[in-house]
């Protein structure tokens, strides 16, 4: 009995390997899938975009500040590595 068990245990292990050998060879599927964290990180961006041309529209910061704002977003960092020069209206919680 326990022969048997074993066995199947073996089959089993065999057939998902083959499975995924199989999975992985097969040009529809997708070699990477996507990855949450990067959509993730890119909604981020978006929303700091949003919220810096908020912040424009209503002169709360000058223009060379949201364009250097701008140029750091367009490299993927959404928070400065200085303080902004243009804090008006302080901070809001």
């Amino acid at each position: 009995m326990a022969a048997v068990i074993a066995l199947l245990a073996g089959v089993l292990i065999l057939a998902g390997i083959v499975y995924d050998i199989a999975r992985l060879v097969t040009p529809d599927e997708p070699r990477r899938p996507p990855l949450a964290r990067l959509r993730g990180q890119r909604a981020a961006l978006e929303e700091s975009e949003r919220w810096l041309v908020g912040l424009r529209l209503h002169q709360r910061i000058d223009a060379a500040t949201y364009q250097r704002r701008m140029s750091a977003l367009a490299r993927g960092q959404r928070r400065t590595t200085t303080r902004p020069t243009n804090a008006a209206g302080g901070r809001h919680g």
